[in-house]
Order: structure tokens, then sequence, then C-alpha cells
């Protein structure tokens, strides 16, 4: 694979970062030329793996044990990121849990615990974020299809805390825009990942509506993290990009 070297001498946090999405963007951050620190919350293997991955390519790289759903932790784990790296020029806001059924079956705790981490979490995060970065700071959230296009019953909950990430995406672009800071989010469609894989008893009927008829890769939502991380990008902000394979055409 060719790669820019366009994060060379860049910090970054990705949270979530010891799994599909979040992995991915890490390792692919990494080989742009990015140090990186990444959370998990029970993960500790897999994020020791990531951070292997990173060493050997010459970076810097942490992994660091935060609950997005804590309040402290979330805001907590970009300082100690900071600490680590020297400094922090780009946030991947990528944790998230997902709960789907029907309404009647979601408990004040499913509700709680989802926006605690999908949407209060990566406020939290963000407002920490801006307050350490400098000119030319990126802050990416990942938000997901749903927010545009919701093809059935159940994802109610999910559906309306990645919607959030367009409100936020949108305002932080605006607040930030003076500082030099930009802001965008990332919507994948279905996404072969072990949340969600592509052999899964709904892979087929997910698959079937996008455009391409397939799942994407997480290297594939990579791509674009990677895209918005980099100087390349430095006029864009506020806006959402959508790696779907057509999902919401």
């Amino acid at each position: 694979m060719t790669t820019h070297m366009d994060l060379q001498g860049r910090t970054v946090l990705v949270t979530g970062g010891s799994r599909g999405i979040g992995a991915a963007t890490a390792r692919r951050l990494a080989r742009e030329g990015a140090d990186v620190a990444l959370t998990y919350v029970h993960g500790k293997d897999a994020a020791d793996d990531v951070v292997r991955d990173i060493e050997a390519l010459g970076r810097r790289a942490v992994a660091l044990r935060a609950d997005s759903g804590d309040a402290a932790e979330a805001a907590g784990a970009v300082r100690r990121a900071a600490e680590e790296l020297g400094g922090l020029d780009v946030l991947v806001g990528n944790a998230a849990v997902g709960v789907v059924g029907p309404l009647e079956s979601l408990s004040l705790t499913d509700v709680d615990r989802l926006l605690a981490v999908n949407v209060r979490g990566v406020f939290l995060a963000a407002r920490t974020a801006a307050g350490l970065m400098g000119a030319g700071g990126r802050i990416i959230t990942i938000g997901s299809c749903v927010a545009a296009r919701v093809p059935g019953p159940g994802a109610t909950l999910y559906a309306m805390s990645k919607s959030a990430m367009v409100g936020l995406t949108k305002a932080l672009a605006r607040e930030l825009a003076g500082r030099g800071i930009t802001a965008n989010v990332v919507h994948p469609g279905p996404t072969d990942t072990d949340m969600n894989p592509a052999d899964g008893p709904y892979a087929s009927d997910q698959a079937a509506m996008t455009a391409l008829g397939r799942y994407g890769t997480a290297d594939e939502v990579a791509s674009m993290v990677a895209f918005l991380a980099g100087p390349r990008a430095a006029y864009v902000t506020g806006a959402e990009f959508s790696v779907d394979g057509g999902y919401a055409a």
C-alpha cells in the first residue's frame, strides 16, 4: 500500500483504537508518520498488538485504558495522550457502543450507557482536545450511515446518538475555525469488523443496501480519516463524509 507521509511529526489520539475501524485508523495514521495513542476498555491484548505494530514502523505508541462512558476518563484520556506524546494534533473520536432493538426493549440503563459513550464521551474528548490543540488541529469523529438513512426498525437509540455527531461537528467547525482547528465526521457504512462481520447473520441484507453490493473494510474508512487528518484537507471543515458503498445514495 502506498501512503503519503503527511502526518510526520504529528500526534494523534484514537479512542476505541484496539480493534475494528479504530485499530485500522491507528495503524494507518502511524504509516503516514504520526505518533499514536489509543484507548481501550477491555481489549488490552488487542491494544498492545496495535502498539507493537506502530512501534515496528518506528513511531511512538501508547495504549491507555479509558472508558469513554465515564466523564472523567473520557476527558482524562485526552490529557494523558498529550502528556505521553508531547502534545496533541489530531483527535479521532471512534469509541462507541451499539444497542439495537425495539423501543419497548430499551432500558434506561441502555439509554444512559449508549448516550454516555456515543455522545457525552465524544463531546468531552473533543472539548478537552480543543483546549490542547494549536493551529492545524483536527477533530475527526466516526459517525454512521444510519445518521442519514435508517432502513428498518430497531436502530432508534443508535441512530439518534450518531446523528448527534453531525450537529457536534458543524458547531465545532464554527467555534474552532478562528484557531485554525477543523472538525469533520466520517460515516461508515456496513464495515467488516468483529462487531459486524461480513459473514455475519445480517451481512447479506446490509450489503444489499449498498450500491456496490458489498461490505467495506476498516482500512477503507481509515483512508478517509487519514486524508482529513492531513494537510491536504486544510480547507475542509464542518463536513460529512460517507464511506458507505452508496448506502445513503
